[in-house]
């Protein structure tokens, strides 16, 4: 009986070293990251860059812009009054200080009828940028303000008309106006008001959002350049809330923000929160904390991809190649370490990110033990068998 039960020890503890290395697990351990990242042969380049969450990385986060309509676009009220543009529709009328002008009608018998004035169907502008008086020709409109277009009227009939003065305004403004579509009520193209529009209130003008606005990103085209920033954004500082001008383009887009959670977590899933963000701290409550019995709190990280402008303040001596714009991060986080759940307040969790915790060594340990009673067992219950036989 006594060889036999060597004999189980000795397999049993064989199997289970042997096994260490192949036991099931959710990932990699701490310390096959940090060894992953680090390649044993100096001309080869790393696959990722691991960096600490320490009060410098969070500084270099913090330091890092974040998407500003404010900051990109500026808060520049418009003119008080619209410009002209191509395509828009302006009504004309004309008057006379007396009777038998050009735009009024004539005496007769010595009566007047009493109308000194002439309305000129309203006239679409025209891709040259002009419309048409008559007797005063092709008027150059465009870029300029209604009371700018009834001086130039007045100028040109000067010396053919009785004393002319002119009334211009614009009964079709389609060059000042604002298109808004996406996850809006009604997209539409919104003529802009003369004391000047803000986003809020072009949004209010076709009816609001349909998604929830904590789901809702606002993007901002204009010209060449887009700026997307959350809805929430425009709520929380009244400073994204930025004048539009004409020309803008308004988009209510609905992207949700999710970061996945794996490892020795609660809860391994695809997590969401709101377009404003979520700090490491809430994101690794809203993944149910560590496990107490298998989790390593010295061994989680974040993975995700960053600038290299990012990339070379965290570690100026990483290797980036020519015309790399990319890098792949993982920052470690030291939970066993008081001051790194104040730096978690700090650390913002992006869209698509990764938060994996790893096992502790102790886990390891206590499987290879598992697997070592798995086969130590049936071999004891055969030796006290055959004891009792004899």
């Amino acid at each position: 009986m006594r060889f036999w039960l060597n004999v189980a020890a000795v397999s049993g503890l064989a199997v289970a070293t042997a096994g260490c290395s192949s036991l099931p697990s959710q990932g990699p351990s701490a310390m096959d990251i940090v060894q992953q990242g680090t390649p044993v042969d100096p001309d080869v380049s790393p696959h990722f860059l691991i960096t600490d969450l320490n009060e410098y990385s969070v500084s270099v986060l913090e330091r890092t812009p974040l998407p500003s309509l404010y900051n990109r676009f500026g808060d520049h009220r418009p003119p008080p009054n619209p410009l002209i543009g191509v395509g828009d529709s302006l009504s004309v009328t004309v008057w006379e200080a007396a009777a038998g002008g050009l735009f009024s009608a004539p005496a007769l018998g010595g009566v007047t009828t009493g109308s000194h004035s002439s309305v000129i169907p309203p006239q679409v502008v025209a891709r040259d940028g002009s419309i048409t008086v008559p007797y005063a020709g092709r008027i150059h409109v465009v870029g300029l303000t209604p009371p700018q277009v009834e001086t130039a009227i007045v100028e040109r009939l000067s010396g053919k008309a009785i004393e002319p003065q002119a009334l211009v305004s614009l009964s079709g403004n389609i060059s000042n106006t604002v298109t808004v579509t996406g996850e809006v009520t009604t997209g539409a193209r919104i003529p802009l008001t003369t004391r000047g529009d803000r986003i809020l209130d072009v949004v209010a003008g076709v009816g609001g959002v349909k998604a929830p606005v904590h789901a809702v990103f606002l993007a901002l085209t204009r010209g060449n350049t887009t700026v997307k920033v959350p809805m929430q954004a425009l709520l929380n500082d009244p400073r994204e809330n930025i004048f539009l001008r004409p020309g803008d383009v308004l988009s209510a887009v609905l992207d949700p923000q999710t970061f996945t959670a794996f490892g020795s977590t609660p809860r391994n899933a695809l997590v969401s929160f709101d377009a404003i963000g979520i700090t490491l701290e809430e994101a690794v409550a809203k993944a149910g904390g560590l496990l107490d019995i298998s989790a390593d709190p010295q061994g989680v990280f974040v993975l995700r991809v960053e600038p290299v402008s990012v990339a070379r303040q965290l570690n100026p001596e990483y290797r980036i190649a020519p015309g790399q714009q990319f890098v792949n991060v993982v920052y470690r986080i030291n939970l066993k370490d008081t001051n790194t759940y104040f730096l978690a307040r700090r650390f913002p969790v992006r869209n698509k990110d990764v938060i994996y915790v790893a096992a502790s060594p102790s886990s390891e340990l206590q499987k290879a033990l598992i697997l070592f009673n798995s086969v130590t067992s049936p071999v004891y219950s055969a030796a006290a068998g055959a004891a009792l036989l004899r």
